[in-house]
């Protein structure tokens, strides 16, 4: 069945910009892809509502990695439409202690200790996954015709969600604030042009990044070897 995609822009907090979350439709069925940063919820729940996604209608919450802007509303949207989360096992420590740094490489030590003062990630917006996602799993038991496709690089587990029609939804190995460009904040950069040029070489039509606009594979400028 085909599928629709429907950004939803979120603020972020303290005016750092914008994070998006993706509503994935097929026929009466959604999937929707990240949740916004937790001060996003009233944003939220109005986009779902005007968009036909009422109570019953969810069936998958997907978090393409483990930082609070794409996790901030996950653990709330599971309590009220009883979906369920899905995301990667190596950034499921994030969620479900709350640390956006438990598993990178070089936290910074300042950002560890004021983030959780600043944003307020606090434990009712902590969570455990109810599916762990890994390269190549069909969401198809979602009313969902996609798969899964693993990106790490941003973090550890960082995943997309690449549908049959060639829509893909890249979390933040990507972003286009101001140009269609690898993400600049990178955990493993090797790690991240790894899963630069496996992307390049699927079948996408259009990118679907954490922050900035939607665009084709062909605005990337060219890979970094």
């Amino acid at each position: 069945m085909p599928t629709s995609v429907s950004p939803i822009t979120f603020p972020m907090p303290l005016g750092l910009g914008t994070v998006n979350g993706y509503l994935l439709r097929a026929g009466d069925r959604f999937t929707l892809v990240d949740t916004g940063a937790p001060n996003g919820r009233g944003r939220l729940d109005q986009n779902l509502e005007s968009l036909g996604c009422l109570p019953g209608k969810l069936k998958l919450i997907v978090i393409t990695h483990g930082d609070f802007d794409h996790t901030g509303n996950a653990a709330y949207l599971r309590r009220a439409l009883g979906a369920p989360i899905g995301m990667h096992a190596e950034d499921a420590p994030m969620a479900e202690r709350g640390d956006m740094f438990v598993n990178r490489k070089k936290p910074n030590a300042l950002l560890r200790a004021l983030i959780p003062r600043l944003i307020g990630f606090n434990k009712e917006r902590r969570f455990a996954p109810d599916i762990l996602l890994s390269e190549g799993d069909s969401l198809a038991e979602y009313g969902l015709d996609a798969r899964v496709v693993a990106i790490p690089g941003h973090s550890k587990g960082s995943i997309g969600i690449l549908t049959d029609e060639g829509d893909f939804v890249c979390g933040d190995l990507y972003e286009n604030t101001q140009r269609p460009a690898l993400n600049s904040l990178m955990d493993d950069l090797p790690a991240a042009l790894a899963s630069d040029a496996r992307v390049r070489g699927l079948a996408v039509r259009t990118m679907y990044p954490g922050h900035g606009s939607p665009f084709s594979p062909g605005q990337l400028p060219a890979a970094t070897s």
